[in-house]
């Protein structure tokens, strides 16, 4: 662990270089997403880090906790409380079309790019968290459809996103993600 400044000195360079490109995420969600942003990828090079050097961090139960409920405080400030406030209308129940289009090329590469990596990426560490609570498989595997199901829901009626089934299956797909992480995630991490 003497060398952990390394993972955080690269975090801070890699989001310093793409920040005027991330920026522009801020004008249509919640600047918060800045801060996401920043936590992924620090927590990304400190997992390869610490994998890589075949090390393991100690991690208090309580920081974890806290470190979830503040993680997840984010993300529904994410999807609920956009700045642009544009209107929310329509909703997509055709599974794949709007990753088709985001894949074809007809939508602006970095929002494209946004939109698919984080509607998997930012549930992935609810995958490995689930992972570790319960070795149920059903509730594994339902868990995750009830709760996004939940969201997508509740953005339709509360007008502040829409109902996309291509969002349920990308969320789900980063749970399902989560899950495959463990084993790594418990060669890096132990919980005191």
């Amino acid at each position: 662990m003497k060398k952990i400044f390394i993972p955080i000195l690269m975090s801070i360079v890699i989001f310093t270089i793409f920040f005027p490109i991330t920026t522009t995420l801020t004008t249509y969600l919640h600047p918060v997403v800045m801060v996401v942003l920043f936590f992924c990828l620090l927590v990304v090079n400190l997992a390869i880090y610490l994998f890589v050097t075949k090390q393991q961090v100690l991690i208090r139960k309580s920081f974890l906790i806290v470190a979830f409920i503040l993680y997840t405080l984010s993300l529904l400030v994410l999807l609920f409380m956009r700045p642009s406030e544009p209107a929310y209308d329509n909703s997509n129940l055709v599974p794949l079309k709007t990753i088709s289009m985001y894949l074809s090329g007809n939508a602006d590469w970095f929002v494209s790019f946004y939109n698919l990596a984080a509607n998997v990426g930012l549930f992935v560490p609810f995958g490995v968290l689930l992972a570790f609570l319960t070795s149920n498989i059903l509730i594994r595997a339902f868990l995750p459809f009830a709760l996004i199901s939940c969201i997508e829901i509740t953005q339709l009626l509360t007008n502040r996103g829409s109902l996309d089934i291509d969002d349920l299956i990308l969320n789900v797909l980063g749970f399902y993600i989560g899950y495959a992480l463990v084993p790594i995630v418990r060669k890096i991490v132990k919980i005191k």
